[in-house]
């Protein structure tokens, strides 16, 4: 790709010839005349449809993906977890190709809810004493031998 934008700045800018061109980078004349007549910046390759071993197994994890989603974060299961799981189940694929789906997914889900992600957050500044910052968070613990949810409160002045 670097060398595509050579010979394209060598040629447009600098208005050497092509057998010039073709002397100092080391590309026979047909090369250049081919690079420069695509008129293209970088090469485009074509990759082959293949499946994915992830393919068979693309429904469970998009379903697990979407009930994770749902719960809070401190419960949610990690992608290695899923991964793990799946490999169970009979995968043989990589972690990488589970992220990949969940990146995949992910940005999908984004797109048709129309959001930029986290939102915008405005950065507060207050005088000491002048105002306090009021919070909720959900956690769970063994209380008397049983899962108990608790809800904090917390402050911040």
């Amino acid at each position: 790709m670097g060398l595509l934008n050579i010979i394209r700045r060598m040629h447009l800018r600098e208005k050497l010839s092509i057998r010039e061109i073709a002397r100092r980078t080391g590309l026979s004349r047909n090369t250049v005349s081919k690079h420069l007549a695509a008129n293209t910046i970088e090469p485009k390759f074509a990759t082959p449809e293949r499946p994915s071993k992830l393919d068979p197994f693309s429904g469970k994890l998009a379903g697990w993906l979407k009930t994770e989603i749902g719960k809070p974060r401190k419960q949610r299961r990690t992608l290695k977890q899923m991964h793990a799981d799946l490999v169970k189940l009979g995968f043989t694929g990589s972690y990488n190709r589970v992220a990949a789906f969940s990146r995949n997914w992910r940005a999908d889900r984004q797109r048709e809810q129309q959001t930029a992600g986290r939102g915008t957050f405005v950065p507060l500044s207050f005088s000491p004493g002048e105002a306090f910052q009021f919070d909720w968070s959900d956690d769970f613990a063994i209380l008397g031998g049983e899962r108990t949810k608790l809800q904090m409160a917390h402050i911040k002045l």
